[in-house]
């Protein structure tokens, strides 16, 4: 296999793994408090970077990557807080479905200058507001169920997080391994309070509660980032793009194949429409931003969604 072809497959690769953190989540939140699968997960997932950290060569920290580490590690546990609560409350397929407006969200926040978004793009994501509705239409029209507004939220959350991430990264000198590990340290922090009470029932947890969790922290979390860090250098934004942004339709296919979830018409027409309209909202906002190349930097539009 070629690097070309290797590549590739890496990101398909990510994307599969994050349209499966969805189920995975659920799964777990069935058996354990929320607050008891997040804490977990950070801890498993710092116990991993620590590991990498130090195993391999030798590399001094910054202070930069402490304070935006820190910095980004709250704003990621509000994200995953708000997308795993959500996530216990609605299906899998309607959660991955749901956290991709992250895609359209972003570039609405991460404007700069005189620079406006071309009309198209607001079409795009009237697409993508009329999939919400019908994806929460069921058999009726009415409003979005507790879960579904929870994952909303966390599209709007995990928009400011992702650009916060590009201001705040920008022309540092910060290692992407070194700022994964401050973040979940800063996640463990913040969520062993609330989880301390759930954690007799997590150490008396079955295997496989134990394996969903594994999963989450070490495939859906380290792996992922590690992975697709490593595979973006190889191949062009637009084409990461492309690869990254199949992560709904893979949430929808684990949700549906594994997980036993069923589309009304409905909702199959509102998943439609949000992968429709979130790809067609990404490549215009990619062509409007080629369209400056003074711009410093060019973020990956898929490389905003990261799974449960």
């Amino acid at each position: 296999m070629n690097v070309s072809r290797r590549t590739d497959a890496v990101l398909l690769l990510v994307a599969l793994v994050w349209g499966s953190s969805y189920l995975a989540a659920k799964t777990a939140t069935a058996a354990l408090p929320v607050l008891a699968v997040l804490f977990a997960r950070y801890a498993i997932s710092a116990s991993a970077c620590g590991a990498l950290v130090a195993f391999r060569a030798r590399r001094s920290w910054t202070r930069a990557e402490a304070r935006v580490g820190s910095l980004l590690g709250v704003t990621q546990a509000a994200v995953l807080l708000l997308e795993t609560y959500g996530v216990a409350h609605t299906s899998a397929a309607n959660a991955g479905l749901f956290i991709s407006l992250t895609i359209v969200l972003t570039p609405l926040l991460d404007r700069t200058g005189d620079r406006r978004l071309p009309r198209t793009f607001f079409l795009a994501a009237g697409l993508c507001v009329l999939a919400v509705g019908l994806l929460t239409a069921g058999n009726g029209l009415h409003a979005p169920r507790l879960g579904d507004a929870l994952i909303l939220a966390a599209a709007v959350v995990r928009a400011a997080h992702v650009t916060l991430v590009g201001r705040l990264t920008t022309g540092r000198r910060i290692d992407p391994l070194h700022l994964t590990t401050v973040q979940t340290v800063v996640g463990c922090v913040l969520f062993l309070p609330a989880a301390a009470p759930s954690l007799p029932a997590l150490a008396h947890s079955g295997a496989a509660t134990w394996a969903q969790l594994g999963y989450l922290a070490l495939f859906c979390s380290v792996f992922a980032f590690l992975a697709q860090t490593w595979a973006v250098q190889g191949t062009s934004a637009t084409r990461a793009s492309l690869l990254l942004g199949t992560e709904p339709i893979w949430a929808v296919a684990v949700g549906v194949a594994l997980g036993g979830e069923r589309f009304t018409l409905w909702a199959m027409a509102g998943a439609v429409l949000m992968v429709g309209g979130t790809y067609w909202g990404q490549s215009i906002e990619r062509r409007h931003r080629a369209a400056f190349p003074a711009r410093e930097r060019e973020v990956c539009p898929a490389m905003t969604s990261t799974g449960v």
